[in-house]
């Protein structure tokens, strides 16, 4: 999901101020919460005729239309265009916002206060900024001038992270308004919850492991007490960007299986010749089946998998996780001297426990004992 940043964003002012191993069999639970799950598209082009035509064609097997445009951001008369036309075809609907403008574009802050009482319930929240987390350890920094500055080791950059996103006055304008925060990310999942996120969107793609990000971006929500989400994003840098129907059908099953309340479907940019965006007849089709499967009268014919075994990573370890020699908090950390241990006992345990693992990290805050009915850290030797 790299999107083109900006040159406008540098004029404003955006922040202020060891267990045994024990085999189990993980649970297995069959109550679907069919009300309370929702599953989407996100639209990334630039009109409001486009966003309509989109909205027209997954409408019967969505329920849920992501705006996740810079153009129609910054757009008030077609932002709303768009809203209105999604709750009328009786769709929920999440916003993106790079920044919250107060000088540029100070309707932001009027739309914000309004948005809750003119949509209801059919507004689920705002997407702000994109992928921190991933941004942070291959960049070093997760948002335009946003570093670390001099952190010296793990727990300074973990709290220059959580803090710096948390004072930014578009954190603060959403939060203060009562108004749920999502994002998608591809690392460190942990430290966006802790900065204030309430949902994050794990990034099924890349030829990364479905398993792996899922067992990550769950454990942080399930240790956190906040929600989670899967987005299916480009396996390619090129077209056709975006893995074939069947593929990405089982991604979006490996997510609801593993209990997340949102799976959305990324689409962007514009391939010539398809008006919809990347998504094809076969990612419509995959679509369809997928709601179909969830909608099913019969006994959820996709069982759900709790996480009930925790792997526990070291207090603060920043680590991508997406490779052995990925980085840890700046592209220049990592690997270190923990991460060929930590990468061993990792892999076996996803190998043995699939998705009934959740991988999460030994922070005192979080009483994750009673969340687990097994757990082991990343040094324990045994497994």
């Amino acid at each position: 999901m790299k999107r083109i940043r900006l040159l406008l964003l540098t004029a404003l002012l955006v922040s202020v101020v060891c267990l045994p191993i024990v085999y189990v069999h993980y649970k297995i639970k069959n109550e679907a919460s069919k009300e309370d799950f929702f599953f989407g598209v996100s639209f990334g082009l630039n009109t409001s005729s486009e966003a309509k035509l989109l909205i027209d064609k997954v409408k019967g097997y969505t329920n849920l239309f992501v705006i996740n445009s810079w153009e129609i951001s910054t757009n008030e008369t077609a932002l709303n265009e768009i809203c209105e036309y999604a709750v009328n075809s009786k769709m929920h609907f999440i916003v993106f916002f790079d920044f919250i403008s107060h000088i540029i574009y100070p309707w932001h802050l009027t739309w914000l206060d309004t948005a809750t009482e003119r949509w209801g319930s059919k507004f689920l929240g705002v997407y702000l900024y994109d992928e921190p987390g991933g941004r942070q350890i291959d960049q070093g920094e997760w948002d335009e001038g946003e570093t670390l500055g001099n952190v010296s080791d793990y727990s300074e950059a973990a709290k220059s992270f959580v803090t710096s996103i948390r004072a930014t006055w578009s954190m603060q304008d959403v939060k203060n308004r009562g108004i749920p925060v999502f994002t998608s990310d591809y690392a460190i999942y942990w430290f966006d919850y802790l900065a204030g996120y309430d949902a994050i969107f794990v990034e099924l793609g890349w030829n990364h492991s479905t398993t792996k990000h899922i067992a990550l971006d769950r454990g942080a929500a399930n240790v956190q007490d906040k929600d989670w989400g899967g987005i299916i994003v480009w396996t390619y840098n090129n077209p056709p960007y975006i893995a074939s129907g069947p593929q990405i059908l089982q991604d979006m099953i490996a997510a609801y299986r593993a209990g997340a309340k949102y799976v959305i479907v990324f689409n962007y940019p514009k391939i010539k010749g398809n008006d919809y965006g990347i998504l094809e007849e076969q990612h419509f089709t995959a679509m369809k089946t997928f709601w179909d499967l969830t909608r099913s009268p019969q006994k959820d014919p996709l069982e759900k998998v709790e996480g009930e075994v925790a792997f526990v990573l070291p207090k603060d370890y920043g680590w991508g996780m997406r490779r052995s020699d990925d980085s840890i908090w700046l592209p220049k950390w990592g690997p270190d001297d923990l991460s060929p241990m930590i990468w061993e006992n990792m892999n076996k345990m996803i190998e043995k426990y699939d998705l009934g693992l959740d991988i999460i990290y030994n922070d005192t805050t979080f009483n994750f004992e009673e969340k687990y009915s097994e757990i082991y850290f990343w040094n324990d030797t045994t497994n």
